[in-house]
């Protein structure tokens, strides 16, 4: 079994489970360039301690390049726990993070968002860098 054999992807617009990636088309290189990423941004994904998304990892593989790199790595820690029960705790996580980079050439922003419950998920992002 390999990972492409368990990682979903579907359109973010009609599954609450797809991370979405807000980033520019085109950036200047060496320019610092904010990428937000996210779940839940048409259809909310439930946040409970039962049921939410755990964290999710950005990369960015270039146009020429062999491998991909880590740009960012979200962990979504308080879904609601409490010693009174599920449910019943101070805080929530929310599915979201950002991030300020510099990208020398174009490539592909990817993101992996991990459910609880219903595993993984990827989307993806083409950013052209020009000179």
């Amino acid at each position: 079994m390999k990972f492409v054999d368990i990682v979903q992807s579907a359109d973010w617009k009609a599954e609450k489970h797809v991370p979405v990636i807000d980033a520019p088309a085109i950036v200047k290189a060496g320019e610092k360039v904010t990428i937000e990423v996210g779940v839940s941004k048409e259809i909310a994904h439930p946040n409970t301690t039962e049921h939410h998304i755990r964290w999710i990892k950005l990369y960015f593989k270039p146009e020429n390049g062999k491998f991909a790199y880590e740009l960012a790595n979200f962990e979504f820690n308080a879904h609601g726990e409490s010693g009174e029960g599920p449910n019943k705790g101070p805080a929530y996580s929310e599915p979201f993070g950002k991030v300020v980079v510099k990208l020398g050439g174009s490539g592909t922003l990817l993101a992996t968002a991990y459910c609880n419950i219903h595993g993984l998920w990827e989307s993806s992002h083409e950013i052209k860098v020009e000179a």
